[in-house]
Formats: C-alpha cells, sequence, structure tokens
C-alpha cells in the first residue's frame, strides 16, 4: 500500500529531480512515497533546501548508477526542518540537505537527524566538516570574507574580522541581519576563539560603526559597498563569485569598484562554512541514504555539488574546474571545527540582543 504525502506549500516548491529520462515528475497535487518495506534499493526521499540547476545533474547521475529514484522536496531551510517537525516519526525523509553549519546543528539538536557509521564518509569528509558524533557532513565549504570599496577604503585597514570594529572604520560597515544563520556562525567562532567579553565588545563596536541598519542578503551588502553607502561589508565568497561570472554590465560594475580581503590570514584564518547533508532521524531508506551521502562524497559528485553554487569541494581530492573561483588564490583557512562554531550560535544571538545588533 502506498503512504501518499500531500503538499503543505504551492505547486512551485515541487521539482522534479532531474530530467525525464532520469526520473518522473513529481506532481504537483500530492507526492506518492515508495513505502521502506521492499524497496530499500528503489526510491530515496531528499529534503533538500538547495536550489541549483546543477545539483539536478548531480542526483540524476546517482539515479543512472544505482536505479535508485529520487523523489525531491525543496524548501527553504527553516520550513524545510519544520515540516520534519510536524510530519514526526510518519515523516517519509530520508536525507536531508541544508545549508550553514548553525542550521544543521540547529535540526541535530532537534532530533531530526540519526548517526550514521560510514568508513567512506569518515575517511573523505575532514573532521572540521562533520558533526562530531556523525549525525551531519559538509560536501562543500564557503569563505566569510571581507570587501570593500576601492576608492574610499584602504584594504590595510580591514584585514581582519577585529578590525571592523576599529574607530577608524566608523560609519562604513554593512551587513546583513546579525541573527542571520551565515553571521551567527561567524560570532560563534569569534566566541570560541576570544570568549564572551571580548566577543561582546567586538559586536559593540560594529554597532557602532555600521553605515545604516542590517538589511539585505550578501549580494545587497557588495552592491552597496560599490555605491559608496558602505565602505565595507561581510560576504560569503559564492556571492561574490556569482557576481564575477555575470555577463550582466551591471554586475561587472561592482566588480570593478569592490576589492576582496580574505581576513585573519596572519591569525585565525578566514571562516568557513559548509553546506552539507545528513540521514533523517526516521528514513524509512536508510541504507540508501547512507549511500547517497557516500556517493556525494566522490570526486565526481563534490565537482556537482561544489560548482553548483561555487564553492569549494571538502574532499580533498576533487576538483571544481570553476576558474573563477580558483582566481580567488590561495589563502589560510580556519580550522575550527564547524559544529563547535555552531554551537555557540545561541550564545552569540544572546549577545547581539544585547548589544543592539539587529
Amino acid at each position: 500500500m502506498k503512504t501518499k504525502l500531500l503538499p503543505r506549500t504551492p505547486a512551485r516548491s515541487w521539482h522534479a529531480l532531474a530530467p525525464a529520462a532520469w526520473l518522473p515528475v513529481l506532481a504537483a497535487a500530492a507526492i506518492t512515497f515508495a513505502p521502506a518495506a521492499g524497496a530499500q534499493d528503489k526510491v530515496l526521499n531528499v529534503y533538500s533546501a538547495r536550489h541549483y540547476q546543477t545539483d539536478e545533474q548531480l542526483y540524476g547521475e546517482f539515479s543512472r548508477q544505482t536505479g535508485v529514484k529520487i523523489n525531491r522536496i525543496e524548501l527553504g531551510d527553516e520550513p524545510l526542518l519544520e515540516r520534519m517537525k510536524s510530519e514526526g516519526d510518519k515523516s517519509p525523509a530520508d536525507v536531508v540537505l541544508l545549508v550553514d553549519a548553525t542550521r544543521l546543528f540547529r535540526a541535530q539538536s532537534e532530533g531530526l537527524f540519526q548517526p550514521i557509521q560510514s568508513k567512506v564518509l569518515n575517511e573523505r569528509i575532514p573532521a572540521e566538516f562533520r558533526a562530531s558524533d556523525n549525525s551531519w557532513f559538509g560536501f562543500s565549504s564557503r569563505a566569510r570574507v571581507i570587501v570593500y570599496n576601492k576608492d574610499n577604503v584602504d584594504p590595510k585597514d580591514v584585514q581582519t574580522y577585529e578590525s571592523l570594529a576599529d574607530p577608524k572604520n566608523k560609519g562604513k560597515v554593512c551587513t546583513r541581519s546579525g541573527s542571520h544563520p551565515y553571521n551567527l556562525s561567524l560570532f560563534g567562532a569569534m566566541i570560541e576563539h576570544h570568549g564572551l567579553e571580548k566577543t561582546e565588545a567586538w559586536l559593540n563596536g560594529l554597532v557602532a560603526n555600521m553605515a545604516r541598519s542590517p538589511k539585505g542578503g550578501d549580494t545587497d551588502q557588495i552592491k552597496a559597498v560599490a555605491s559608496g553607502e558602505c565602505g565595507v561589508a561581510l560576504t560569503n565568497t559564492y556571492y561574490w563569485v556569482r557576481l564575477m561570472r555575470s555577463d550582466k554590465a551591471a554586475d561587472q560594475e561592482v566588480v570593478s569598484k569592490v576589492g576582496m580581503v580574505w581576513p585573519n590570514q596572519a591569525t585565525t584564518g578566514v571562516h568557513m562554512n559548509l553546506a552539507g547533508g545528513a540521514v533523517a532521524r526516521y528514513a524509512p531508506n536508510k541504507e540508501t541514504a547512507v549511500k547517497f551521502l557516500e556517493y556525494l562524497a566522490s570526486d565526481q559528485a563534490q565537482a556537482y555539488f561544489a560548482n553548483g553554487n561555487n564553492e569549494w569541494p571538502t574532499v580533498k581530492t576533487a576538483r571544481t574546474g570553476n576558474e573563477a573561483l580558483a582566481s580567488l588564490g590561495e589563502f589560510k583557512a580556519d580550522k575550527m571545527a564547524t559544529d563547535r562554531m555552531a554551537a555557540r550560535s545561541t550564545d552569540a544571538q544572546k549577545l547581539l540582543d544585547k548589544v543592539g545588533y539587529k
């Protein structure tokens, strides 16, 4: 008997995972998942917060190699996790794909994942890019860098995260919301490096140096720097590379006016984050789910996974072939375990509330 999962979101949130030759189109009115019994090697139910065209090639190749049909649900990170919570032990989710270590850690803490044992994943995914209990694994990485206006800011003045709180940068700093996971992860790392007291003082300095109240996404920060509204901002590298690779004249003009700094190269290294995946707690097809995560750690899949969003593979032997990404050059990365900094996100939020960082 088949179990039907009725969508709680508009039809546009449901997508076929690959071309018709690989996978059937998911119905907009109702999604039918194969039962767990007797179908362990035939179907995989993926809850994904990733929205990249190259992922379709990635999953299609897995289906071609294994004969496993992938049913995918695409939602934002928060709606996806809320859906899993409401479904409880009846959830059909096998694999969950999320963006940012803070989101992965929160889902782990809320009991939505299950630890797994995989020699392949343990050998191929570096320890800093996976949970200490093996409940989630990072498959692509990104750096949180500093961008500055070439006409108005001396890059020597913004070589570290700490320098953004220096009085000489008063009225120049722009960021997205401090409570966004991308920033919470960075602030959690700062707490791990410097402690609560020093991080609070640093956040106070950031607030004092704001050119405007936090708003928008990372691309908005880059464009605000180019326009002169801001002198300096924080952004994930893939937003910067997207603009670099754009064929739009307006985007190329932005790139021509903005410079990028690898922060903290003489100290802790640039802050790193990730996109990753896990086996859902009540996965009806657990064995296939583990195989899928192992596939994501293959050199071939790593290139698809990382290129989809201009990121770096977490597997050291994998290559992307992304010339724009390679043009950013070599850098020193912070090797802090991502689950350590993510575990500090609650402390970071408390400090944000205390200093008035919106």
